[in-house]
């Protein structure tokens, strides 16, 4: 998720609202006509193809780069592909893995930062470094469905986590010298990932061993923002969650509850990445994206069960990361976070708020103290 300021939103909950709240979502492709059919590809982390990938100026000085295809499974267990990048450092190389889950990017297939330099945001290229300098092999997926024919589940946290677990996997396939000890970092869309990934990792990484996740600004709260969003500028963000539980729930029609001049531009979710999505959506009312102006009860409670993070006990211990200042994602939805995620017995879970950053600014003002957190956790 970008910069993008919700002020009815921030308003509102600071003034108060006890309800949990989700954080600004990433965009998901509407669903071909036709019904997918998966097939087994190999085990979870196959490499299923590589090629050398240019990175960003900012990196290629740090990092020798393989794009890959991998196999990861889907939320019911069935083997799926996903895309991403696995960044070698050049110097000072160590044999311990961090996985990198990007923010909101898009739906579609040129959206993916693996190929895309314009939607590898800033932000996550300051983030990258600092982990490569540290001498650490970064695995970033694509996720699932953003560089391979099937939708995209955004948002779909047991998704984004297998994902994520997976590109690790098939780093270590690529290069047999990497310990199976990692490190989940991740930014908005990714940060709420990366906490799904720590609550799958104890019965889904098998052989992998999970040190530690960092989350930085993650998607929470989606009751309080699926009522709220339809009243701001990010209803894209709404459009593309939609479309995100239709990948994993086909009983779900986004047109059945999408009025008619929101289904009008879902071209823009397959022709653009983010910024053309949420321009596309932004002066819409409520009556104009939605059917009746707000979404039906039952698609909130499947949002809810899909989407928000901290509903298990982390295996693991967190670090979660929020600016202060960030519009797109509030603090006082990063605060009901917190609490929730340190109510579990034995939890360990740091958490950093930062006075004057905002949504895309504590990622670089964080970038050394993460750095340093992770190296305490290998060691």
């Amino acid at each position: 998720m970008r910069r993008l300021i919700v002020s009815l939103l921030a308003t509102t909950l600071t003034c108060g609202s006890a309800a949990p709240a989700l954080a600004a979502p990433s965009p998901v492709l509407p669903v071909p006509s036709h019904v997918f059919q998966w097939t087994d590809h190999g085990s979870p982390g196959t490499v299923l193809s590589k090629a050398p990938a240019v990175l960003p100026p900012e990196l290629r000085s740090l990092a020798d780069a393989q794009r890959i295809k991998y196999v990861t499974t889907d939320v019911r267990g069935r083997s799926t592909t996903a895309t991403g990048l696995v960044l070698t450092p050049k110097e000072r190389r160590k044999n311990k893995t961090v996985a990198w889950a990007h923010g909101t990017t898009g739906l579609a297939d040129k959206c993916a930062p693996s190929t895309n330099h314009d939607v590898f945001w800033p932000e996550a290229r300051v983030a990258v470094a600092s982990l490569l300098r540290r001498g650490w092999t970064v695995a970033a997926t694509d996720y699932a469905g953003i560089g391979t024919p099937e939708p995209h589940p955004y948002l779909v946290g047991n998704s984004e986590g297998r994902a994520i677990i997976d590109s690790v996997r098939a780093a270590r396939n690529l290069d047999d010298g990497l310990s199976p000890q990692y490190v989940v970092d991740g930014h908005s869309q990714g940060a709420q990932g990366a906490l799904f990934a720590n609550q799958l990792a104890g019965a889904y990484d098998g052989e992998l061993r999970l040190r530690g996740t960092v989350s930085i600004a993650p998607t929470s709260g989606v009751e309080t923002l699926a009522a709220l969003i339809p009243q701001t500028e990010g209803k894209g963000y709404l459009v593309m969650a939609l479309y995100g539980l239709n990948a994993v729930e086909p009983s779900f029609k986004p047109a059945e509850v999408l009025a008619a001049p929101a289904e009008r531009k879902l071209g823009v979710l397959e022709s653009g990445c983010l910024y053309d999505i949420l321009g596309a959506y932004a002066t819409l009312t409520p009556q104009q994206l939605l059917v009746g102006g707000e979404l039906p009860d039952r698609w909130v409670k499947k949002l809810v069960e899909y989407v928000e993070p901290g509903l298990k006990r982390p295996t693991a211990p967190v670090f979660v990361v929020q600016g202060a200042d960030d519009v797109t994602v509030p603090s006082t939805l990063t605060d009901a976070l917190v609490e929730r995620l340190r109510a579990y017995d034995g939890a360990s879970v740091r958490y950093d708020e930062l006075p004057g950053e905002d949504h895309d600014s504590s990622v670089i003002a964080s970038a050394d103290r993460v750095a340093n957190w992770i190296a305490q956790r290998f060691e």
